[in-house]
């Protein structure tokens, strides 16, 4: 079985969130980037699966040379193959397009990735995947079953859980709870520095959206703690009608 894996290379929650000065990018100064936490459950799913039916993983971003830091976690996790597409993954539809394109190279049987990133929250590429190389997909997938060519699996919807069924090929989004990923053990990362890393081109593909202008959110306000007295309650009543204007 050939797995591909996306991959994407995030700030980390804890950085500090800087605007740079063309107003629709953040200023990668000083921003510590990890791998997307649910790319991890992908990576994971993936490595099941080669170990369960045979078979290769190959991890793939798209992104900067600074992009090869998540791939070698992925080799050391324990996939076969990496490769980084070189360029700006300016848009979902950028992304989509350049994984579709290696997963018809590697002839991929299945194509995993996480079901969003945590920067940009677009959860659009794995269908665009799918769209694109017209194979089913199943998104925010918590259990999976495959069996031969048929694959079921229960995917996370409002207020509850879906059971679905489809077959291979097909591509998938991987949600938390699905797996807990392994962590890489120390002699795996040393020689995951030395594996070779592919790279190719980016599509010429166009993108489809651009960013117009990005801004931080606005502070919050200080709250305000009131009592149960008659005076305090008029004095909320109007400060919801006046202030919020909410009633």
């Amino acid at each position: 079985m050939n797995i591909l894996v996306g991959i994407s290379q995030v700030p980390d929650t804890a950085t500090k969130i800087v605007i740079s000065a063309d107003g629709k990018s953040i200023d990668t100064k000083g921003v510590k980037f990890i791998l997307n936490p649910y790319d991890e459950f992908a990576i994971e799913e993936g490595l099941r699966l080669r170990e369960k039916h045979g078979g290769s993983v190959t991890v793939v971003s798209i992104g900067a040379d600074t992009a090869k830091e998540i791939l070698r976690t992925g080799l050391a996790m324990g996939a076969d193959k990496a490769v980084l597409v070189k360029g700006d993954a300016v848009d979902s539809f950028i992304v989509a397009d350049n994984l579709s394109a290696i997963a018809k190279d590697i002839s991929a049987d299945i194509v995993i990735l996480g079901r969003q990133s945590i920067d940009f929250d677009s959860f659009q590429v794995a269908p665009m995947v799918a769209e694109i190389l017209g194979w089913p997909s199943v998104t925010f997938v918590s259990s999976l079953n495959v069996d031969g060519s048929a694959i079921s699996a229960e995917r996370d919807i409002e207020g509850g859980k879906e059971s679905v069924t489809t077959s291979l090929p097909c591509v998938l989004s991987a949600q938390k709870g699905l797996n807990d990923p392994r962590y890489p053990k120390l002699p795996d990362i040393m020689k995951a520095k030395s594996k070779p890393i592919e790279e190719r081109a980016s599509s010429s593909a166009a993108p489809r959206v651009s960013v117009q202008s990005m801004e931080l959110p606005a502070a919050k306000g200080k709250g305000k703690i009131f009592g149960d007295s008659d005076q305090d309650i008029a004095e909320v009543v109007r400060l919801l009608r006046e202030e919020a204007k909410v009633i």
